[in-house]
């Protein structure tokens, strides 16, 4: 009898993550009691500006690094604590595509033998079965099963990412985290892989947590969005209401921040201040010493998420208070 899927493919609770200093003096706080759920089959987009913890929270997510607090389930069962040993046997069901294509392939080795590795690591194929897996799988991505000779460097970029999704599909996952996955791609080249992705998630029936600092792209293929500034969400619910309704500043920043296509548009003028400190604030509002609203409350007490609307909330004290 099969079991049913859980409705919450990714949920994460309460995350935290610290790093030393250079100096060794004092921690930097990249990701502070982070907490949001993913729904099975659905795309949860995390967006901001350089810095803000969005890489740190993949990583996390995909136990490539510990983290300090919090927990972290995929498909129900809690990754937290496991072993590496353990961690890596979870790891058919959880992948992650990285930013830089080509970094992330051996350039020793062909493509077909970039995508057997996992295959060779989780599953029981050998010879001719997993030669067929292989040229499968860049059936999936579009990809001619003569590109298995060829090594990366004699690939495109477009071409590099779809290998890497080949074996990120490879074992058959339920779970992709994508990390800028088309950021270093020319724009010409990202449609496509977007509609591969697209694509693949209908198919197989994959959640997707997309990292990105692209607004556009968030739009378009993701179901919910998180806006996370210097560590901390400040904004979270459906992607379509956050992004033509957004209740933080840092959110209408961000959105304020795309440049139009037409070059007889002004470039746009901005409340926000330029942030003249180092790191995070030692109290308050993350974002207060930016922000066109603040007030002086904002420097001391700490906003938690709240619902302002059904599902979409914010961690803003003067917005929360003009709501109630």
């Amino acid at each position: 009898m099969m079991s049913t899927p859980p409705s919450d493919a990714i949920i994460v609770d309460r995350l935290k993550k610290s790093y030393g200093s250079r100096r060794g003096s004092s921690q930097v706080v990249a990701v502070d009691d982070v907490s949001f759920r993913v729904g099975a089959g659905r795309t949860m987009g995390l967006v901001g500006e350089s810095g803000s913890g969005k890489s740190t929270i993949a990583r996390l997510v995909t136990g490539l690094i510990p983290a300090d607090g919090g927990s972290v389930q995929i498909l129900g069962e809690d990754l937290t604590g496991l072993s590496p040993s353990a961690l890596r046997a979870k790891r058919a069901d959880l992948q992650i595509v990285f930013q830089e294509p080509y970094e992330s392939l051996n350039p020793r080795l062909r493509v077909s033998a970039a995508i057997a590795e996992p295959l060779l690591l989780h599953t029981a194929l050998r010879g001719d079965a997993l030669k067929a897996r292989v040229d499968e799988l860049l059936e999936l991505v579009a990809l001619d099963a003569s590109f298995g000779d060829r090594y990366p460097h004699q690939l495109s970029g477009g071409q590099q990412q779809r290998v890497n999704i080949a074996r990120a599909i490879a074992t058959d996952p339920k779970v992709l985290i994508l990390d800028e996955p088309t950021s270093s791609l020319d724009v010409s080249v990202r449609v496509g892989v977007l509609q591969l992705l697209l694509a693949l998630q209908r198919r197989l029936g994959l959640t997707y947590l997309l990292i990105s600092h692209d607004l556009p792209t968030v739009r378009r293929i993701t179901d919910d969005v998180a806006v996370m500034y210097l560590g901390r969400i400040v904004e979270l619910g459906p992607t379509e209401t956050v992004l033509s309704n957004p209740q933080h500043p840092y959110t209408e920043y961000l959105l304020a921040s795309e440049l139009s296509v037409d070059p007889r548009d002004t470039l746009p003028a901005f409340a926000v201040r330029e942030s003249k400190q180092v790191g995070r604030p030692a109290a308050g509002c993350v974002f207060a010493g930016r922000c066109p609203i603040a007030e002086p409350a904002c420097a001391t007490e700490t906003p938690q998420l709240q619902d302002l609307a059904a599902g979409h909330a914010a961690a803003c004290l003067v917005r929360a208070r003009q709501t109630t």
